[in-house]
């Protein structure tokens, strides 16, 4: 993937996280790619996982098991989400 899409990707988790979250008081620069979406980082809980799950599935057409160790790898922050999109992206 080039520099450019690997932005572009960047950009665009950022406003899906912000958008179905409806985290009306955070930015794009707000969230930084290598922090916790969960706890101390973002402030994400388990219901934001489920929307943003799904949000994941609607927009790239991902599929995420809820009790699996790897989904919990691959919210631990933007970076590790944007590697999963990066990787199993359908469109």
């Amino acid at each position: 993937m080039t520099e450019t899409c690997h932005q572009t990707l960047e950009i665009e988790l950022k406003r899906l996280i912000i958008d179905a979250l409806e985290l009306e008081d955070i930015t794009l620069a707000d969230i930084d790619p290598h922090a916790p979406l969960f706890g101390e980082g973002l402030g994400l809980d388990s219901i934001d996982a489920l929307e943003l799950g799904l949000a994941l599935q609607k927009q790239y057409g991902i599929k995420l098991d809820s009790e699996a160790d790897e989904t919990r790898r691959h919210f631990a922050s933007l970076a590790a989400l944007q590697a999963l999109v990066e990787a199993r992206r359908v469109n």
